[in-house]
């Protein structure tokens, strides 16, 4: 049993580059909220199954100090242990006291302010995650697509996982079972992007370990199986100018006002690369295919599930200027929330700088419109990033260096195996 007056164990957090997060903890009473505690410039190299990739920029050299943020708490309650545990998200800070350029968490705070800086403007998200849980024997839930069935099945789960997110500060949206079996969606209210990056970090973190707690197996795995059902990280994405909505104009094309369209016609520009980072992993290309209502092509359509970007509905008698959004569909579990974000607010204000336009809003199934095709493998969206001199401006050259080395690395540790293999393999792991 948990006695009342055990102190816990603080974990000072970082989310890495294959999306996994890792610390180290101590009692909370001898937390330094200055100094943090130590940390190694070569954890940034692990790759997704505890390997760190070699070469890497950083070999046995260096220290770094992770300073925690302490408004992303989340408290982690155990049934099976004995005490709680509070983790908290750090920035990775140089031995000077400087925030370290490889820190993911910086470079989004680094591209907000560039945003900020450069255009006056702010971004609010949402994350929307999907995951699929099994018996802790492996075996599969019963359940209908978006049945109710779907959802009692693994009760008390979902409930135990709300009242976690409460305890965490996160507010959601929505809990729904979704088409395949055991599958789940999770939706939180929009936030301002930094914070709304956090959150998705901890979310899959109290999943599992809630899930764990419930006898059962959470994976956010983007594909558990090449013919079945994939799990996305949609992103929903609004403007804000002097605290006002700046996404909508009813004038515009489909209702983008103009800062809207130059800033998602940067993405647009460069999501060959962005998709280095966002859907990362050796299997994520399997799912960011036509006919999976994934992301079938680089456009931007209207209620159009297909669309690397999809202009959201609005509700009759909703007021588009609070809602009216845009959802990014081509990030998966695998790939960091911190560098996600930083890759679509960096794409965005290069296209703002530019004043690109959008040619054409897609109102059609991809099959009928000729648009780009996304990259069919992870080597062909990192060879589009390494041609892109502009997406290669946004990050400091050991960090390039150390995600190519992991995704190399990956791609040899699997070398060999087929597709159902690797999927499992990553399911495994996410």
């Amino acid at each position: 049993m948990k006695s009342d007056n055990a102190e816990p164990f603080a974990f000072i957090a970082v989310n890495d580059l294959v999306a996994l997060t890792r610390g180290r903890s101590l009692p909370k009473s001898e937390l330094n909220l200055n100094s943090g505690v130590g940390w190694v410039p070569a954890d940034l190299a692990l790759n997704a199954f505890g390997a760190l990739a070699d070469p890497n920029p950083f070999g046995a050299l260096g220290d770094l100090r992770l300073i925690p943020d302490m408004s992303t708490k989340a408290i982690f309650r155990g049934k099976k242990y004995g005490r709680d545990v509070e983790v908290y998200l750090a920035d990775q800070h140089t031995m000077d006291g400087k925030p370290w350029e490889c820190c993911p968490r910086s470079l989004l705070k680094n591209a907000l302010e560039r945003l900020k800086k450069d255009h006056g403007l702010e971004v609010i998200a949402s994350y929307e995650h999907e995951f699929v849980t099994k018996n802790a024997d492996g075996s599969s839930l019963q359940g209908s697509p978006f049945g109710l069935d779907g959802m009692l099945v693994t009760e008390p789960f979902g409930n135990d996982v709300w009242r976690a997110f409460v305890d965490a500060g996160i507010e959601l949206e929505n809990w729904l079972p979704e088409y395949g079996a055991g599958q789940f969606e999770v939706t939180v209210t929009p936030q301002n992007a930094l914070k709304a990056s956090d959150q998705a970090v901890m979310l899959k973190e109290i999943v599992r370990h809630v899930a764990r707690e419930n006898d059962l197996r959470a994976t956010f795995v983007p594909l558990p199986h090449p013919e079945g059902v994939g799990n996305g990280v949609h992103v929903h994405l609004s403007l804000k100018k002097d605290g006002k909505p700046a996404t909508y104009d009813p004038a515009g094309k489909a209702g983008l006002s103009k800062v809207a369209e130059s800033a998602f016609a940067g993405v647009l520009d460069h999501a060959e690369g962005i998709l280095a980072w966002t859907a990362p992993s050796q299997i994520s290309a399997l799912r960011l295919t036509p006919h999976r209502w994934s992301a079938g092509g680089i456009c931007i359509g209207r209620q159009n599930r297909e669309a690397l970007l999809r202009i959201c509905p609005i509700p009759s008698g909703a007021d588009p200027n609070k809602i009216y959004n845009i959802e990014f569909r081509a990030a998966d579990a695998t790939a960091n929330p911190h560098i996600v974000m930083a890759c679509l607010v960096n794409a965005m204000c290069d296209g703002l700088d530019r004043k690109l336009v959008i040619d054409h809003i897609v109102d059609d199934h991809i099959d009928n419109v000729d648009v780009p095709p996304l990259p069919t493998s992870l080597n062909q969206a990192i060879e589009a990033f390494k041609a892109n001199k502009t997406m290669n401006s946004w990050f400091a050259k050991d960090l390039i260096d150390t995600h190519l080395g992991i995704r190399a690395s990956e791609e040899k540790t699997l070398s060999g195996l087929d597709n159902p293999e690797k999927c499992a393999r990553y399911a495994a792991v996410y």
